[in-house]
């Protein structure tokens, strides 16, 4: 294999610190195991003493694979992991831990369950609540959170306080730990036990970690505790392809290497062998705009000048339609449907795309969990009403829906698991007469809704009976922004558009379901040819030939939620991600209307291109 310059100076690199930015396609995997292989063929080093970390199992395998066929079946006793692998390896050995003491999701989701419910804490959604108290739980560990300053985002701060205490409190009772407890109690061992310590520094003599960017708080502070006096630390990441915040990365972490280290060495690698020139030019012409970074020149070895092609569409609709016939031209000229990427900004942003492809017979598969739209407790409030409207008078379908809006309707005149608006009128007869006149009016509006084709249907439980206002209120409530629910409902009624009956609309509902709960499911479907849809986030690393982004529009990148400045400059780093998973065709679109909202191109375009789209 042939290195260029500063590939070869990143390989041969021998002891201290060394910060080696690497920029898409720039070949970084490769300059990981051929230093390691040259510090073991040509310096000596002893490979029990080598330590090469990645952040996901299946990158770890890879790279130690790739590693073993370089070395030829020789180089055995380089340890390849992730963090979590790593440190529960310390663990082991300290506390003989197995894997009997980490805690399972659905468990840490039953401890949640019981002290939310002895709090006395109310939510619409419990599965959503759940995963988001879990993950705010996360990022305090990862972050290593005074937790007396922390405020939280997804219900009061004291009441979070107490449910991250009492969280805390049960693991401990179970003998159990969460992987984010991997990471804090590794440091709290290294940090007490200096015998520990040394033991552990002597072991790993040589640290090497790749998309260094990615990195945490804790974690940035266990690497540093495992550093013997040499400090031999070599770091491989892009700051511009920092885009796991959610996750607990702080790319200042790597900003900040030389302040850390002031020995460092820093190491550029700025030849892109994957993208055409194009895409290189006008990707590295967005990042340019981001502030907090490395600056850096990167260049294309590829000489074709192919284009990238930018697109405004008047909607939604006709955007995928485009897609769609490309896709299929290119399967019938003999193309593979694995060349085509449909890059989304959320998993949600897929769902109009893979019911299009659906439509018209085009195998996908999806790299991250789908969720379904009409899973949402939303979508279920609207298909209550419309059941019940269609005849059906289940006592549980009824209480989904009862006081949305509120009607003041108590569940203890709901006596049999029927319900019969008869016996509702009888127990409001006598004492609460006013009621009547609510209860006709819910029946009436049942009576109507019946009528009604899908999309006229949720139009009328909006405007007509005042779900739309029930919205309003729950917001204000739960201290959420009303926008947010209205993009759902926005979104669910568009989908209903083209259905006459809601018998139609409902198996399309079931087949749409049916599709997605295999595509999720484990082990589940496995097509040799399909279009790969993933998200901006879960397309780090990897690379197709034909890059679709769809949906390029302000408040879907940058994502409505990013206000402030470090949150554009991440929203930005994800669209130069998605930029640079090309190795032939870039194709970049926006729509004028999203499902009837007036909708701008994302800035992104213009700051790529040079001009308005």
């Amino acid at each position: 294999m042939k290195f260029n310059e500063s590939q070869l100076t990143a390989i041969s690199h021998r002891n201290g610190p060394a910060l080696v930015l690497a920029g898409p396609g720039s070949g970084k995997t490769a300059v990981v195991t051929h230093r390691v292989k040259a510090l073991i063929t040509e310096q000596n080093v002893n490979p029990g003493n080598i330590l090469v970390i990645t952040f996901t199992k299946a990158a770890a395998k890879e790279m130690k694979e790739r590693f073993l066929k370089l070395m030829q079946g020789s180089g055995q006793g380089v340890m390849f992991g992730t963090f979590h692998g790593v440190f529960f390896t310390i663990l082991r050995h300290a506390y003989h831990y197995n894997a009997e003491n980490i805690i399972r999701e659905e468990e840490q989701l039953n401890i949640l369950r019981r002290i939310i419910s002895r709090l006395g804490m109310e939510y619409d959604n419990e599965k959503d609540f759940l995963t988001n108290i879990l993950a705010e739980i996360s990022s305090c560990k990862g972050e290593g959170m005074n937790l007396s300053n922390y405020y939280a985002t997804n219900c009061a701060s004291e009441a979070f306080r107490s449910i991250y205490r009492e969280y805390d409190l049960a693991l401990r009772r179970m003998r159990k730990i969460d992987f984010d407890d991997m990471i804090l109690y590794t440091y709290e061992l290294l940090k007490e036990r200096k015998d520990l310590r040394k033991a552990w520094q002597e072991k790993f003599r040589y640290i090497l970690i790749d998309e260094f960017q990615d990195i945490n708080h804790m974690q940035y502070e266990v690497v540093k505790l495992l550093l013997g006096k040499e400090e031999n630390l070599f770091v491989v990441g892009d700051d511009d392809q920092s885009i796991y915040s959610f996750r607990g990365a702080r790319p200042e972490i790597m900003l900040n290497y030389r302040k850390d280290f002031p020995k460092a060495r820093v190491i550029s690698l700025t030849v892109n062998y994957r993208c055409p020139q194009r895409v290189v030019k006008e990707a590295g012409a967005l990042i340019a705009h981001n502030e907090k970074r490395y600056a850096k020149k990167i260049t294309a070895h590829r000489t074709e000048d192919a284009p990238v092609i930018w697109r405004r569409f008047t909607d939604v609709h006709e955007e995928a339609m485009d897609f769609i016939e490309h896709v299929r031209l290119h399967h019938k000229e003999g193309g593979s449907y694995n060349d085509f990427a449909l890059l989304t900004r959320t998993n949600d942003g897929a769902r109009y795309y893979l019911e299009k492809m659906m439509e018209y017979n085009i195998p996908f598969r999806a790299k991250d969990t789908i969720p379904s739209i009409y899973n949402h407790w939303i979508a279920k409030n609207i298909m209550a009403y419309i059941n019940l409207a269609l005849g059906n008078r289940d006592r549980n379908v009824f209480l989904q829906i009862m006081n949305k809006p509120k009607r003041y309707i108590g569940r203890d005149v709901l006596m049999s698991p029927l319900v019969d608006f008869d016996e509702i009128r009888e127990a409001y007869r006598n004492d609460r007469a006013w009621m009547l006149e609510r209860i006709d009016r819910f029946e009436d509006d049942l009576t109507i809704l019946s009528r009604l084709n899908p999309y006229a249907g949720i139009n009328y439980i909006r405007r007509g009976i005042g779900y739309d206002e029930y919205l309003e209120e729950y917001a204000r409530e739960m201290n959420l922004n009303p926008e947010e629910l209205f993009l759902v409902l926005n979104e669910l009624q568009e989908s209903a558009r083209e259905f006459n009956d809601y018998r139609q609309w409902f198996q399309h509902i079931e087949a749409y379901e049916e599709t997605i709960q295999k595509k999720n499911a484990k082990g589940g479907e496995v097509l040799e040819e399909a279009v790969n849809v993933v998200t901006m986030h879960g397309a780090k690393g990897l690379e197709f030939p034909l890059v679709y982004i769809l949906d390029a529009n302000e408040d879907v990148i940058p994502y409505r939620k990013a206000i402030l400045n470090d949150e554009v400059e991440e929203e930005r780093r994800m669209f130069y991600v998605a930029m640079t998973r090309t190795t032939k065709e870039l194709h970049i679109s926006c729509v004028r209307t999203r499902f009837n909202k007036a909708m701008e191109p994302s800035r992104f375009i213009e700051e790529a291109r040079g001009t308005a789209l």
